[in-house]
């Protein structure tokens, strides 16, 4: 099959593949999110529309939203780094951690049931939800971030769950740091650098390690399904700084409600369907 037959008989997957990949760009850089937050849900509900089971979409979507963050991560790293918002000592600090929980998270996603992924997904976007719907401009819990043996669990956890469900550093790390009195602008380039700790090792071990499932999509390789990463990823790095652009000339902190409210439904919706 030529390139242009494959296009136009699969016109409407790549231009779904291609929406998600925009707004997740320019959600990164208006709100400050991460991609994967948006990418995971999207293919999720995207593959089992080609009839791919949940159990299947959920581990497919986990890893090839990994792989899309990879180069993402590079070059938010590279805008964060020039502004001096990229804190390389309490990187150098969690990297280690952060490392060891995403490899033991990743290669579970290759050996555990998908529903267990979209349940913790579901649990992870809610909260998430909630955070922002609640929390944004609230004071910090605490002074000072623990000492080290609490900050090395604090990084193996960041680095475990967000490679179970396909996300990069911002999502749980930003929240978590800002919870400990930590400057929210160097929470989040410093969210960029775990993004890349979080992404590489995790889409790597679910493309290696990870068994291609009888129902999987085309052009799946391990868990990763490569026609999504080719159609995601330049625009998302390509509406990125369109995002960082609008912020002087929209409400972001009310953009940021309303996609708070569009999150805390899709958590919900994927919770649900767990019951279905």
């Amino acid at each position: 099959m030529s390139i242009i037959e494959f296009i136009t008989n699969n016109t409407a997957t790549i231009l779904a593949l291609a929406t998600s990949g925009i707004f997740a760009g320019l959600l990164a850089g208006l709100l400050g999110v991460g991609g994967g937050i948006v990418i995971v849900p999207v293919l999720f509900f995207l593959f089992q529309s080609f009839g791919v089971s949940p159990e299947s979409a959920m581990v497919i979507a986990t890893a090839t939203s990994l792989a899309t963050i990879v180069p993402t991560s590079i070059s938010s790293i590279r805008s964060h780094h020039k502004k001096g918002n990229v804190d390389l000592v309490l990187l150098k600090r969690w990297s280690l951690f952060i490392l060891l929980g995403v490899l033991t998270g990743s290669w579970l996603v290759t050996r555990i049931d998908g529903s267990l992924l979209t349940l913790l997904f579901g649990v992870i976007a809610t909260l998430s939800a909630l955070n922002m719907l609640f929390r944004t401009g609230k004071s910090a819990l605490f002074k000072q971030l623990p000492n080290q043996a609490g900050q090395s669990i604090m990084g193996a956890c960041i680095g475990f769950f967000s490679a179970m469900v396909g996300i990069g550093g911002g999502t749980l790390s930003v929240p978590v740091l800002t919870l400990y009195n930590y400057p929210t602008h160097k929470a989040v380039g410093t969210a960029a650098a775990i993004g890349l700790i979080i992404s590489l090792p995790g889409a790597l071990t679910m493309l290696v390690l990870g068994n291609t499932p009888n129902d999987a999509p085309a052009a799946t390789y391990g868990l990763v399904n490569l026609i999504a990463f080719v159609c995601i990823v330049p625009l998302t790095v390509l509406f990125a700084p369109v995002g960082s652009s609008l912020v002087a000339k929209l409400d972001a902190a009310k953009l940021k409600k309303i996609f708070a409210i569009v999150l805390l439904i899709t958590g919900l919706r994927m919770l649900a369907q767990l019951s279905l």
